[in-house]
């Protein structure tokens, strides 16, 4: 009889392959890559522990289990919001120390610590998500709503997994081991879905919409902003800064010398948008006039600072009310308006 897998252990294998993918597909695996290979090792301590019971996994499980929100936390702010640094984020290293000193100590404390650490870090990143790419300066402006909705996913990920350590201790608590591994299967079933979900957004860049654009009630000066946006314009048009792919809101602060909110709220208050869609505006001109000149759609879209068909076409179509296509063909009869 040949020995069966376990859910867990399917997943393992499953992240396993997604962490090769992004080791594949870059040139340093960043802390986004780290989540991933710790979230297929808990899923193989899960395995090892609760379907093999090898009880020294099951010593390790809550001490890897407690690690994973801290470096999710970190994986998002490094990735979208700021550069890491070393004496402010070493701080999110005591929920793992805490959970390695219960585990030693009073091992029913981690009953109420690891949902806890999952639910605290899924909710900061979920509201940090929530307020749209102008709060993300570390996102290219191309990426469109692909990571904000991948960062989403995981947040609610975190948060329903700690529903899943409840749900598995009441279990535990209430006398029915029965339960057990149907909880175990059916919480790795939901981190597959969620993981699923996270590779297409973040591989396949299937981006839907633009986040609205912040309102604030912050007193500002209007000719200010004009002055603002008139000098982002001159550095936009002077250095075709929105040429480069990987141009973010953080670079654009620091090159003007002025505080990244500062800019997005001057961008919002005298466009009625955001900083990405100005920039892309911008592309989307560069766009339309390499398409008058006879490239290709695919040609026009590299040359113009976007890397994923979806979002230039999405960008196109809001600017110029069409699509490249479209653009191009009638470019061939006439130059017809932007």
């Amino acid at each position: 009889m040949l020995p069966s897998l376990p859910l867990p252990l399917i997943s393992a294998l499953v992240l396993a392959f997604v962490l090769a993918v992004l080791l594949l597909r870059h040139d340093r695996p960043g802390p986004f890559a780290a989540l991933v290979g710790l979230c297929a090792l808990q899923s193989a301590v899960i395995a090892l522990a609760q379907h093999y019971g090898i009880a020294a996994f099951r010593s390790l499980q809550p001490i890897t289990a407690a690690a994973i929100p801290p470096l999710a936390w970190a994986a998002f702010q490094f990735s979208v919001i700021r550069r890491p640094h070393l004496l402010r984020d070493v701080v999110h290293l005591a929920g793992p120390l805490l959970a390695l000193a219960a585990s030693l100590i009073l091992p029913t404390l981690l009953d109420a610590l690891i949902p806890a650490l999952f639910l605290g870090y899924g909710g900061a990143i979920l509201l940090a998500a929530w307020r749209g790419t102008d709060a993300l300066p570390r996102l290219p402006f191309t990426a469109g709503d692909t990571p904000g909705l991948a960062w989403k996913v995981i947040a609610l990920s975190l948060m329903v997994s700690a529903l899943g350590d409840m749900l598995f201790t009441a279990a535990a608590l209430s006398g029915r081991p029965d339960w057990l591994p149907w909880i175990v299967a059916l919480w790795s079933s939901l981190t597959l879905l969620a993981v699923g979900g996270v590779v297409l957004m973040r591989i396949l860049g299937t981006s839907k919409r633009d986040p609205a654009p912040r309102v604030t009630s912050i007193p500002h000066d209007s000719n200010a902003d004009e002055e603002l946006v008139a000098r982002l314009d001159a550095l936009l048009k002077g250095r075709k800064l929105y040429l480069d792919p990987e141009l973010t809101l953080g670079r654009l602060a620091r090159a003007l010398h002025v505080p990244i909110k500062q800019l997005s709220a001057a961008i919002n208050r005298n466009t009625g948008g955001n900083v990405s869609r100005h920039v892309n505006s911008y592309r989307i001109r560069e766009a339309c006039r390499t398409l008058e000149a006879g490239a290709s759609v695919t040609e026009a879209m590299l040359a113009s600072g976007f890397n994923t068909k979806s979002n230039f076409n999405r960008e196109f179509r809001r600017v110029t009310g069409g699509t490249p296509s479209a653009w191009r063909r009638m470019a061939t009869g006439g130059t017809p308006p932007l």
